[in-house]
């Protein structure tokens, strides 16, 4: 399929969906204040659209752009690119400029776009660019080669997990596993299932059919990591980033927030069937160009328009057998979820490591208030949760739920470290 770049012409007097930039330094969790974030069209990037500048949090205002109308999403007949394309440009004093291309607007949808900046070095170097290629609905990727859903395990009994354990990281590979060029990248895995999922589905589709799909994405990444399937191999990664024999996965890209949210909710599960330990490799498809003995994703979209739920879509491919099943260990957080949500009125020992943690998070978005870390949930501690949920894009209810308490200790995680791994 040919890669339209989409022109301020071909997109005016259309619909509209919006974006949000947020921007912060390679060297550890810290936020880019005062960047310079220019807007173009993919197709004519030498006319600016809009300049923006990131606030305390790094992070832009919501702006909308044009998008092409929310029907071409919905069906794979049509031939015409479903999104519209952008152009991002940064550059901020003692940064190395960085440029995005390609970052894609559903009409309709928020968009979250990450930006990385790394510390200047040196002048000479080439200013980083990130080029997003086409959606894997609306491009030409490889058919992923088939693979049984259940892998072996060896007579020996060396098995790398006895348990299935959300890891902190995967290793993505950047490329088919036998190129040694390719360059491996450290992802925090709710960002990889987040990224893989913005390339493999559209967010405009039913909660229900995206619920199923980030399931069958989720299940496949955990069987790799659970049976240590490439380092088996020899190979010193997780997953990679080919079809052909795994998902799709872009550096760089932009995730939409509906996808965002809903994997900070059920980050934790996996697909499972009676009797077997490992999480199953959840084969799928488009089920238009390409066909396989998994999941069809435009077919879990019609299923998800006639009110199937989630289980129903992923039973109706998989079998009356799967069901959904949840890890109980989580790499890399100070702390499990305490089994409910904390509110004003809580207290105890949960209470007081939250404040803590979001008093560490203040430090690097100073837009949060600090907190009395005395272990009692006061309408103080209510207000600092509300104003960190809208910085990074859950719910604003001030309430400590499943999805808001792991986003808190991701993110003390990442501002306590020196630096990401790369």
């Amino acid at each position: 399929m040919p890669n339209n770049q989409l022109t301020a012409a071909q997109v005016s007097n259309t619909s509209s969906g919006s974006i949000k930039i947020s921007v912060v330094s390679t060297m550890g969790l810290i936020p880019v204040v005062n960047a310079s974030v220019t807007i173009s069209y993919t197709g004519d990037p030498s006319s600016p659209l809009m300049e923006l500048t990131t606030d305390s949090s790094g992070q832009t205002p919501t702006v909308e752009l044009p998008a092409p109308p929310v029907e071409l999403s919905l069906e794979p007949e049509n031939i015409e690119q479903p999104y519209s394309e952008y152009n991002i440009e940064v550059t901020a004093e003692g940064y190395d400029p960085v440029l995005v291309s390609g970052s894609e607007i559903l009409a309709g949808e928020l968009s979250l776009q990450p930006i990385r900046m790394t510390p200047t070095a040196d002048p000479q170097d080439p200013d980083p660019v990130v080029v997003i290629p086409d959606h894997t609905l609306y491009g030409d990727y490889p058919p992923k080669i088939p693979e049984d859903e259940i892998k072996p395990i060896d007579e020996t009994g060396e098995i790398v997990l006895s348990r299935v354990v959300i890891p902190e990281y995967i290793i993505v590979h950047d490329g088919v596993p036998s190129d040694p060029t390719a360059t491996n990248y450290w992802v925090r895995y709710r960002d990889y299932i987040k990224n893989v999922a913005s390339c493999e589905i559209y967010s405009t589709w039913p909660e229900s059919a995206i619920y199923a799909n980030i399931l069958a994405i989720m299940s496949f990444t955990l069987n790799r990591v659970f049976t240590e399937w490439y380092r088996n191999q020899g190979y010193d990664f997780t997953i990679t980033s080919s079809t052909a024999y795994d998902q799709k996965w872009i550096y760089g890209r932009n995730i939409f927030e509906n996808i965002d949210y809903l994997v900070d909710e059920i980050f934790a599960n996996y697909l499972s069937r009676p009797g077997v330990l490992q999480p199953i490799l959840t084969s799928y498809c488009d089920g238009q160009r390409v066909t396989c003995q998994g999941m069809s994703q435009w077919g879990s979209k019609y299923l998800g328009d006639q009110g199937y739920s989630a289980i129903e879509i992923i039973r109706y491919y998989y079998g009356n057998d799967m069901f959904i099943n949840t890890a109980t260990a989580i790499s890399g957080v100070p702390s499990s979820y305490p089994g409910y949500a904390l509110d004003i009125g809580a207290s105890g020992d949960k209470v007081r490591q939250l404040q803590t943690q979001i008093n560490r998070i203040a430090r690097n978005y100073p837009a949060i208030p600090t907190v009395t870390a005395d272990g009692i949930y006061g309408p103080g501690t209510a207000e600092a949760v509300r104003v960190f949920q809208g910085v990074f894009n859950l719910p604003q209810t001030g309430v400590t739920d499943y999805a808001t308490w792991y986003e808190i200790s991701e993110i003390y995680v990442g501002v306590s470290r020196i630096a990401e791994p790369g």
